[in-house]
């Protein structure tokens, strides 16, 4: 165990003796006594909290080798350090360990066996502090990961999170922030939770975090002025939920496979003066879902340069609301560009300068904008918008017929839904749209991926009717913008 024992005084070093022969004992080294989960032989860690409780400021802690019981708590400013050969186990009870001071360091260990209960937030690493750092952690069998209350100017770091292995309603947060301000949360792993979550917190960074498997890729609720940005959320029911939020920024994220009967890309329930922008939206049942957002008067949503492609629905509004702004984003392979529920449209908001997939126009001075606007109209036919319940028998042979029939002879006047009045006409590969980053192999894994350039993907089944409304027609796309994936990907 690397410790400074120069800084200790005397009286401090006759209790580190004592200390050291208890952890000498048979219960704290001998291989016959109690046992991990896993059967590994389970040491005392009477002593490692013994000289983290008379440590220094600043000292740097290193314990033997080994899997020690742990409910350890740091409370001084330490380096508390495993060299990854260090294992802490909760023994299924409680949390594995406690962070309740400023200024600690706390990396490589692998932390696990946390306790099930949820009324006291059971977690691999909780955190009750400012200016700490864990970093380079591996946890598994975890009900949280982490969990922070009231702490600020935290940074959590590489850290790889594994959660329980029980149903997904009964699972724990990859790690939950609340009332927890300017913390950075960066280039983590997190695989088997429920949620990422960020509960009245505010002008927080998640940058750079790999996520799957969950809930919520990351739940925003009554969280203002945080940054998501370079992060990876796939196979999720929600990529992204912001619920009651203000000034949340959304960038250069791949969102994708969202892909249950309710699941969406990016949900926004009131969330007002958003930023989404240079997003990959892939692949969902809806790729953005609007419920009264904006909420708060005179303010707005920006959507922007994001690449929203291959979902049933790319845009789909709970409501006929306005205050959303939708600019330079490419719309290409979804099933329905944009829907409205119950009715209304979506002209109160402002469309200016997207690619359309099925823009009906040329563009002869080639500038880049079609010579007409783009008019999206809404039929009759289309009863599952009105009648949400009808959605169930959405693209059946029936509703197609009968979409089909109500273009080719509409039974009443179709609505226009909205009106781009400078669509951008470039290929999908030339539109300065979506991320900079590569879907991760995982979508190669589905047949109806989307195609890497090379390949000719084939458009969904689309007939095209007046101002651009589709069904019917079967068509070849362009190459997309480059290839989804990488061979560095998980």
């Amino acid at each position: 165990m690397v410790v400074w024992f120069k800084t200790f005084s005397k009286s401090k070093l006759a209790i580190l003796a004592l200390v050291f022969a208890a952890g000498l004992s048979p219960a704290g080294a001998a291989p016959q006594g109690p046992q991990g989960l896993d059967g590994e032989p389970l040491l005392d860690s009477t002593l490692l909290q013994a000289l983290i409780d008379i440590a220094q400021p600043g000292q740097v802690i290193t314990p033997p080798p080994g899997r020690y019981r742990s409910h350890l708590v740091i409370s001084k400013p330490i380096i508390f350090d495993g060299k990854n050969q260090v294992i802490l186990d909760g023994e299924g009870t409680g949390s594995v360990l406690w962070i309740k001071t400023d200024g600690a360091i706390v990396r490589n260990f692998r932390i696990t066996n946390s306790g099930p209960n949820h009324a006291q937030q059971d977690a691999g690493i909780q955190v009750r502090g400012k200016n700490n750092v864990v970093e380079d952690n591996r946890m598994d069998n975890v009900l949280f990961g982490f969990s922070l209350e009231q702490s600020e100017y935290n940074t959590v770091r590489r850290n790889k999170v594994e959660g329980k292995r029980i149903s997904l309603g009964r699972r724990g947060d990859g790690i939950k922030l609340w009332y927890s301000h300017h913390n950075l949360i960066e280039d983590n792993e997190f695989t088997s939770g429920r949620d990422i979550v960020f509960w009245y917190a505010t002008h927080n960074r998640f940058v750079g975090n790999r996520q799957s498997g969950g809930r919520y890729g990351l739940h925003l609720m009554q969280a203002q002025y945080n940054i998501a940005e370079n992060n990876y959320f796939f196979d999720n029911s929600t990529g992204i939920s912001m619920m009651y939020d203000t000034g949340d920024e959304l960038r250069n994220n791949v969102i994708a496979k969202a892909i249950g009967a309710a699941g969406v890309c990016i949900s926004m329930k009131e969330s007002s003066d958003v930023v989404i922008e240079n997003n990959d939206i892939l692949y969902c049942s809806q790729g953005i879902s609007i419920d009264v957002a904006p909420y708060e008067p005179d303010t707005k949503n920006v959507i922007r340069a994001n690449r929203i492609a291959y979902n049933d629905m790319g845009v789909a509004f709970l409501n006929d609301w306005k205050g959303n702004e939708f600019t330079g984003n490419l719309f290409t392979g979804n099933i329905t560009e944009v829907a409205v529920y119950g009715g209304g449209s979506a002209k109160r908001n402002l469309w200016d300068s997207n690619r359309w997939e099925d823009y009906q126009g040329f563009d002869r001075d080639g500038d880049g904008i079609g010579d007409k606007p783009h008019r999206l109209y809404n039929y009759a036919g289309r009863v599952w918008m009105d009648k949400p319940n009808t959605r169930f028998f959405k693209g059946t042979p029936l509703l197609e017929v009968l979409d089909f029939l109500d273009r080719l002879a509409p039974f009443s006047e179709p609505v226009l839904m909205l009106e781009d009045k400078h669509p951008l006409v470039a290929s999908d590969a030339k539109v300065k749209a979506g991320s900079t980053l590569d879907a991760t192999e995982d979508l190669r894994k589905n047949p109806d991926r989307p195609k890497p350039a090379g390949e000719a993907p084939i458009a969904h089944d689309k007939v095209s009717g007046p101002g651009g409304a589709t069904t019917g027609r079967r068509g070849s796309l362009e190459p997309q913008r480059g290839p989804i994936g990488s061979k560095d990907d998980d």
